[in-house]
């Protein structure tokens, strides 16, 4: 695991494949790291360079009290300069996801292909209370309260803003046992210019729950 700063903070990532192979960034969910990639992040490494941060806020990078997806999306574009990556394929899974796809129409040039895996579409919701989970966390409780006010009710401009992306979009669903509105997740993928729906009915956690099929949408795709 490697350590850097970027945009004022402590950020850790995990690296595999050679350096020469094209660069991918893995951008996990809430409350996770870059290690609940292990099984995708090893098939890709056959044929890619593979980087999946901790977002700040969770695992081993810090835990500053600021938090916003937009310093998210801001920490990963720091990454890429930091690495010295122009331009590089971004895997985003349901919070990492909408920071991936804010990222993709922040900065477009910076985005080759865009996979964004069972993500909330920014589109207002009706809010819940969530429970802190018993013991000790492995991510930061109050990064989990700010971000989830922000999907709850998240700013216009990030749906307008969808137009800007110019990758190629694959968006993955998880079909009907997932929470996140399929719906929502076809309308993302009609707002993105070049981009189409696959549907995985593996609930959520699409990646982890049935990683060959995800990895035999999304491996064609990148390539």
């Amino acid at each position: 695991m490697e350590e850097i700063e970027v945009n004022g903070v402590r950020m850790v990532y995990r690296v595999a494949g050679a350096p020469a192979a094209p660069p991918v960034v893995l951008l996990h969910a809430l409350g996770e790291s870059g290690a609940h990639w292990g099984t995708v992040s090893a098939r890709l490494a056959g044929g890619f360079r593979v980087y999946a941060p901790d977002l700040r806020g969770h695992g081993g990078s810090a835990w500053p009290g600021a938090y916003s997806l937009e310093l998210m999306r801001d920490d990963v574009l720091a990454l890429l300069d930091a690495l010295g990556l122009d331009r590089v394929d971004l895997v985003g899974h349901s919070m990492g996801g909408v920071v991936a796809y804010l990222l993709a129409q922040h900065a477009p040039g910076r985005v080759r292909r865009l996979v964004v895996e069972d993500a909330p579409p920014p589109r207002p919701r009706t809010p819940s209370v969530p429970t802190r989970p018993a013991g000790t966390l492995p991510f930061d409780w109050e990064m989990v309260l700010a971000l989830r006010r922000q999907i709850d009710n998240p700013p216009a401009a990030w749906l307008d803003g969808l137009a800007r992306i110019t990758a190629d979009t694959l968006v993955v669903a998880g079909g009907p046992t997932s929470h996140v509105p399929q719906d929502g997740l076809a309308d993302l993928a009609r707002r993105i210019p070049s981009a189409r729906l696959v549907t995985v009915p593996a609930g959520h956690l699409v990646h982890a729950t049935d990683p060959q099929a995800f990895l035999g949408a999304v491996l064609p795709f990148l390539r």
